[in-house]
């Protein structure tokens, strides 16, 4: 009787927790689906859209912002920084056409073009223009057209 005791004991459970599944089976759920899913979506939202300006288009602070400031603004691998006159002054006394083919050509760790290769030879001019400025040059920076 003691096998009986205990095969009762095991199964017992066993049959509770399979009625208690089978019970819910073939209701219909009272929860609205739509309402559902209107709560639990997040709190925010974030839209991230590319804006897109056609080559040729750009200002040089632009240009800048986009591609120079990455390296100009901390001064990485030798990078003149933005706004120091004492780093620029060798580099200013090439003249606006000068530091503008360096920066086409690229050198030392610089790219060409800053590595904006879609920049077209005026883009680059106003960004040599606007980065040679903030150091104390009186560049022209090339119109927009």
């Amino acid at each position: 009787m003691s096998n009986h005791r205990a095969l009762t004991r095991f199964a017992m459970p066993v049959v509770m927790i399979a009625a208690a599944g089978l019970a819910g089976c073939g209701n219909q759920s009272s929860v609205d689906p739509e309402l559902t899913a209107t709560l639990i979506q997040p709190v925010a939202r974030v839209e991230i859209q590319a804006v897109k300006i056609a080559p040729g288009s750009r200002t040089g602070e632009q240009i800048y912002k986009a591609t120079c400031a990455a390296c100009h603004e901390a001064g990485l691998v030798g990078a003149p920084k933005t706004g120091d006159a004492a780093g620029w002054g060798p580099r200013l006394a090439l003249g606006h056409n000068g530091l503008t083919a360096s920066a086409i050509a690229g050198k030392g760790a610089m790219p060409p073009r800053g590595g904006g290769s879609d920049l077209t030879d005026t883009e680059v001019s106003r960004a040599v223009a606007f980065l040679a400025n903030s150091a104390g040059a009186s560049y022209t920076e090339p119109p927009v057209e």
